[in-house]
């Protein structure tokens, strides 16, 4: 017997917000024109090298070692986090991100039709920004008084795919996994990972990722959505169940 649905947890990138594709070394010397402007350059190529360096490790363990959080990179490469030249550096970083962390338009009316229908929302997303950066986004999309709780593993030791990840969010919301839908875009982090959880999953398949970042392309979603508003009818589908034939 199929559980019934208490809750339905978003991915962040690629689902909440659309897919961008980003030159991740010009976010490095955004940061880095500003906290050292004589050797930028150099400075930005360590900086994305060390990001990659973590997203590998963690994609290699498939989710067993998260990334850890982006302060904890910076100290690793010396820099000192508490100057104002750091702080200056990370602003203009966040302005970089800023148009690119924009919510779907259809984010904010899904999320209110869900909770019209008793259902939770959780976010779950494989991320180096602490839950601040996150918050300030959701604040200024108006979408932070829609979300019930979220887990960023930035603050965990594992991330997605592995099941952990998937069961500390549904711990967070205080529900069971199989009371719970996904929605991602990542066929390997966010399908494979959720349904290994125990949870049903449905993919947004619009992001372009590169074929190192799937490892696994096998999974199959229980549904597939071709833009954000469709997750409501295949969710209130699966709330409501069949109808009754008595």
């Amino acid at each position: 017997m199929t559980s019934s649905i208490r809750a339905v947890i978003f991915d962040w990138g690629g689902t909440l917000t659309p897919w961008h594709d980003i030159d991740l070394y010009s976010q490095w010397y955004a940061y880095a024109e500003y906290y050292d402007p004589a050797d930028a350059g150099a400075l930005a190529q360590r900086l994305l090298d060390a990001e990659m360096d973590r997203w590998r490790v963690q994609r290699e363990t498939a989710g067993a070692v998260s990334t850890g959080a982006l302060e904890s990179m910076f100290v690793g490469l010396g820099i000192d986090v508490t100057s104002a030249q750091h702080l200056r550096a990370l602003g203009n970083y966040l302005d970089f991100w800023a148009p690119h962390t924009l919510a779907d338009p259809e984010a904010a009316p899904l999320l209110r039709e869900l909770r019209s229908m008793g259902l939770k929302i959780g976010v779950l997303s494989n991320t180096m920004w602490p839950r601040s950066h996150h918050e300030e986004v959701f604040m200024r999309d108006d979408l932070i008084d829609l979300i019930d709780g979220a887990a960023y593993t930035s603050e965990m030791p594992v991330a997605k795919p592995h099941e952990e990840a998937f069961t500390s969010i549904a711990a967070v919301l205080g529900v069971q996994p199989v009371e719970c839908v996904f929605v991602g875009d990542r066929l390997w982090d966010d399908i494979l990972g959720s349904q290994q959880a125990g949870m049903r999953a449905i993919l947004i398949p619009h992001s372009v990722l590169p074929s190192i970042q799937v490892p696994d392309d096998s999974a199959v979603p229980d549904a597939v959505a071709q833009r954000l508003s469709e997750v409501l009818t295949i969710v209130r589908a699966w709330h409501d169940g069949p109808p009754s034939t008595a």
